[in-house]
């Protein structure tokens, strides 16, 4: 690198802290991703395919589904439809599909997909069980289990030949076998496991590792099929590296001046829905974009493993309400999970207030863990359970996202609820009543939290004439200290 080249990256790197810096010492990440969401919005692409009575029960989450003109379409098999899409980065010169986690009547799908892109790896950003509900199937054989799992609807199997741990991941290598031709492959499995539902890991420097044995193994490469990389519902935490890899490779090629860090999100999102799903994810991910230029200008992101790293996310932070709580804890709300569904959170709550469905909203710190459906076709023709408190599980199970599973809905929009009559026993009566307060008190503090969320949106309407006005480029400078801190660049976003 030639010292204009290095001076450029020294340069950029400052204008993206400044930026950092800003945004936090505003406390205005919430209004910013506030800001993204509502550009999102207005993009209009469909998911028709998602729709269809028959492809229903193969997503995961309802509001979670792929858009038609990025969605893999399989080419054998019972269906052509899985909950997937590619994202194509040219100027990264990456691509990477984004999928939900397996359900059951969908693990055969997802390794057809594997099979028929020529992935050579899998990227598992989740574990299966989080919060007491299951967020993935177990799609992988185990050494400790069976060490093959066949998929006959597809006319595949998978191997389990290897795997290496390290503290917050682990990869293994599996085999996966066309039953037909014979042909095998083996595909790296990278399932990274300290990184929570709806937050971030505890600094950017386990996830740079991470990132550096992925691109090391050389399963990001052009001359290979996309990696499938995946969580629960493929957009938080599959939006987050995604994010962070295609800016590290911009950074590294063109300097860090050439990337707006929010413009390649909003690049990403025109492929796949609400891609990162929270502010701190956000924040999360300037601070490994910003902590990983600096390991440039290698190919890879190169962290000692042996050096201790100052974390600059650790420093500049001042937001007390992180993501990162302890792992007993029930996480904040969520925002609603699906761009394209417009639905306002005063009309959401609304619905559910006069359905009687509080539980959409806020379950239960202790309900059971939701079932994951069988393979089904059809709508179930069975008849209801005649207990309420039972249908109201089943069919508005709520994970720890804060999104409805679809798990347990088949067909959502024809779903209803049968009244029945309440338990004559004294007991039955008094955990009903029990019940029914419970509900009630949950209700109240949704209303309390989109009070909190509607003047959040107030508070970004008198801001963001001030503070997202056009991109402009300007050099200050702040006495901070007694030192002089140089300002080359400050942010403006489109109001």
């Amino acid at each position: 690198m030639t010292d204009n080249q290095e001076q450029t990256r020294e340069t950029a790197i400052s204008n993206v802290e400044t930026e950092y810096l800003e945004i936090t010492s505003k406390e205005a990440w919430p209004i910013l991703y506030q800001h993204i969401r509502n550009e999102c919005g207005n993009y209009g692409y469909t998911y028709n395919e998602s729709k269809k009575r028959q492809n229903r029960n193969l997503n995961r989450y309802r509001d979670v589904a792929p858009y038609d003109h990025t969605r893999i379409v399989l080419k054998r098999g019972p269906c052509d439809y899985i909950n997937a899409n590619l994202i194509q980065m040219d100027r990264a010169h990456r691509q990477y599909i984004l999928t939900q986690g397996p359900l059951p009547s969908t693990a055969g799908h997802f390794w057809l997909m594997v099979w028929e892109q020529n992935s050579k790896a899998v990227l598992m950003l989740n574990k299966t069980i989080e919060k007491d509900h299951v967020k993935c199937h177990q799609y992988w054989p185990l050494e400790s289990t069976e060490s093959t799992m066949a998929f006959p609807d597809v006319g595949l199997k998978v191997e389990y030949i290897s795997k290496t741990e390290s503290s917050d991941y682990t990869t293994r290598t599996l085999r996966i076998t066309d039953l037909e031709t014979l042909e095998s492959r083996e595909i790296l499995h990278f399932h990274y496991i300290t990184w929570p539902d709806f937050g971030v890991p505890q600094s950017p420097t386990a996830f740079l590792h991470f990132l550096a044995d992925v691109r090391q193994s050389g399963v990001l490469n052009q001359n290979v099929g996309p990696p499938v990389v995946h969580c629960s519902a493929g957009i938080g935490r599959s939006g987050t590296f995604c994010l962070v890899d295609t800016c590290l490779v911009l950074i590294e090629e063109n300097g860090l001046n050439s990337v707006n860090v929010r413009d390649v999100l909003m690049e990403m999102r025109r492929s796949r829905m609400g891609l990162i799903q929270t502010p701190d994810q956000l924040r999360f991910s300037y601070a490994a974009i910003i902590e990983g230029a600096k390991q440039l200008p290698s190919n890879n992101v190169n962290v000692d493993n042996n050096e201790i790293v100052t974390n600059h996310y650790d420093v500049v932070n001042n937001i007390s309400n992180s993501s990162i709580e302890e792992e007993d804890e029930p996480p904040p709300l969520p925002p609603p999970r699906g761009e394209s569904l417009q639905r306002s959170m005063i009309a959401e709550l609304t619905a559910n207030t006069n359905t009687g469905n509080a539980d959409e909203l806020g379950g239960p710190p202790d309900k059971p863990l939701p079932r994951e459906p069988s393979i089904c076709t059809q709508p179930s023709t069975s008849p209801p359970p005649t207990n309420s408190t039972s249908i109201a599980n089943k069919l508005h199970e709520q994970n720890s996202d804060g999104a409805v599973s679809s798990a347990d809905i088949v067909n959502d929009s024809e779903s209803s609820f049968h009244t029945v009559s309440p338990p004559s026993s004294p007991d039955a009566k008094s955990e009903l009543r029990q019940r029914n307060r419970d509900k009630k008190e949950r209700l109240a503090a949704q209303v309390r939290e989109m009070k909190r969320r509607q003047k959040e949106v107030e508070e970004w309407q008198k801001l963001k004439r001030s503070l997202f006005k056009p991109l402009t480029i300007g050099i200050g400078a702040a006495i901070v200290g007694g030192g002089v801190l140089a300002l080359v660049g400050y942010l403006y976003m489109r109001g």
